[in-house]
């Protein structure tokens, strides 16, 4: 994910949580724990299609914060869960992950409704053809269920329930193909699950940062991807299984916010996928006296791995990828994923994924990136994004409620920056450009397809779970 984001507009902030650090504060617990013991804790919205088969970065008009030298390590510290707002100080509850880095990031806030909310930037603009977005930032408080109800805009036909919250900030969820209900894995650590009432019982703690969460088909194994080592520069992330332990360790780790093994999802072939993040920008060597140098690849990172769910081996399915926070599979057999595009703020990336392709990293166009050897192919992005949109969770819708909607491809956009904060369309297969389908969310970070056909958009600001049903 990027290393830098427009921050939301602080009215009453609260209480800030460094990412990897502690909070202070007591944790709430859900009255009905159910608790799984871990063996091994361990795009603006001129969103494109991409029209040539050349990889070339396009410099973005904006101007970016400033990068630091280095990436910053956050505190190693076990994180805790987050403490409930008080029915006096309502509002989006995001964190700020790395307080000493240079960039600032998505801080934590609690709205004020009778304040006046004066935008620090402007409010996104509509996509051609898509859903207008809200235009201010005055959030409904977190458990302002009308509120809420009413900001979210989906196309006609289509309607948006509340479906229930979590204190924390939801990184990512998945339906159990068993009991049929979510699962949401925090950043703080811990895994809930959630009745189709909105109910919410603890599933799983102990993590460090999941960012990744899928069930293996037909059955109640949960494979969950998190952090072991924190640390920037020479981290560790692993694939773990809920209640067995560690399945995969020494995957590559972690350059900065959100940058590990991330998303996981399983193919038609029965094997575990995981996308990887790079541990670099572009590819460069982070400190020492060659820093800025092109640095030698790990073998696994800013990769899709592919690896067998029983024993964990594992090989790479793809490369090129600075940051896949999310996979998905279609019903043809196709992977897609998103990508984090470098620092210099090129458009963000949506990938068909070809198996054995480099898909961009570290070969990019800017004046310290690197330039691909001879006899290298590039695959270029199928759609790309508003640069610092930050692109999260992708879904390939698979239900039968959406009339029309058949493998249509469905990405959040995770960050505040003008054009993001919303949930884009692209036809089947990639058989049409991106335009908005859901629009006034905080931060959504991830989507997926439901049981009954909805779609589901966790918010990683507020904690919500959205639903999003076809009416008619």
């Amino acid at each position: 994910m990027r290393k830098y984001f427009l921050p939301f507009l602080l009215i009453l902030t609260t209480f800030i949580v460094s990412c990897g650090g502690a909070d202070t504060a007591t944790p709430t617990t859900p009255p009905t724990a159910e608790v799984a013991v871990i063996e091994e804790p361990t795009a603006t919205d001129t969103a494109t299609l991409a029209p040539t088969a050349t990889d070339t970065a396009v410099p973005a008009t904006n101007t970016p914060l400033p990068e630091p030298p280095t990436a910053t390590s956050p505190p190693t510290s076990t994180p805790t869960e987050e403490p409930s707002p008080t029915a006096e100080e309502p509002g989006p509850t995001a964190v700020q992950p790395d307080p000493t880095a240079d960039q600032p990031q998505p801080t934590a806030v609690e709205a004020n409704p009778t304040a006046a909310n004066t935008p620090s930037s402007p409010p996104p603009p509509a996509s051609p053809g898509g859903v207008e977005a809200p235009t201010d930032y005055n959030y409904p408080a977190n458990t302002d269920v009308a509120g809420w109800e009413n900001r979210i805009r989906v196309p006609a036909g289509f309607s948006v329930k509340y479906y229930g919250r979590v204190e924390g900030q939801p990184t990512s969820i998945a339906f159990s193909p068993v009991d049929g209900q979510l699962y949401i894995a925090i950043q703080a650590g811990t895994i809930y699950k959630m009745d189709s009432a909105g109910g919410i019982s603890t599933y799983a703690g102990g993590y460090t940062v999941p960012t990744g969460i899928a069930f293996r088909p037909g059955t109640n194994q949960l494979y969950v991807s998190s952090r072991v080592r924190d640390e920037n520069v020479g981290g560790e992330s692993q694939v773990s299984i809920v209640n067995r332990g560690q399945l995969i360790g020494g995957l590559p780790c972690c350059y900065t916010y959100f940058h590990a093994a991330n998303g996981i999802a399983f193919g038609p072939d029965g094997f575990g996928y995981v996308g990887v993040g790079g541990r670099a920008d572009h590819g460069e060597i982070l400190d020492g006296p060659n820093a800025g140098q092109q640095d030698e690849l790990h073998p696994l990172e800013a990769s899709i791995l592919r690896f067998n769910p029983d024993t964990g081996e594992v090989s790479v399915y793809a490369t090129g990828f600075r940051n896949p926070y999310d996979i998905a599979w279609d019903s043809n057999g196709q992977l897609w994923a998103t990508d984090n595009t470098p620092d210099f703020d090129p458009p963000e990336r949506l990938h068909r994924v070809v198996p054995g392709g480099l898909h961009g990293y570290p070969y990019y166009d800017c004046d310290v990136c690197f330039s691909p050897p001879p006899g290298v192919t590039v695959i270029p992005p199928l759609a790309t994004f508003t640069p610092s949109a930050s692109p999260t969770g992708v879904a390939v819708y698979n239900g039968s409620q959406f009339p029309g909607y058949n493998n249509a491809i469905f990405v959040a956009l995770w960050s505040s920056f003008v054009g993001a904060q919303k949930i884009m369309h692209i036809g089947a297969g990639g058989s049409s450009a991106p335009v908005n389908f859901a629009t006034g969310f905080a931060a959504p970070i991830d989507v997926v397809t439901g049981p009954d056909g909805s779609l589901y958009v966790a918010d990683w600001a507020t904690g919500i779970i959205f639903q999003i049903s076809y009416t008619g």
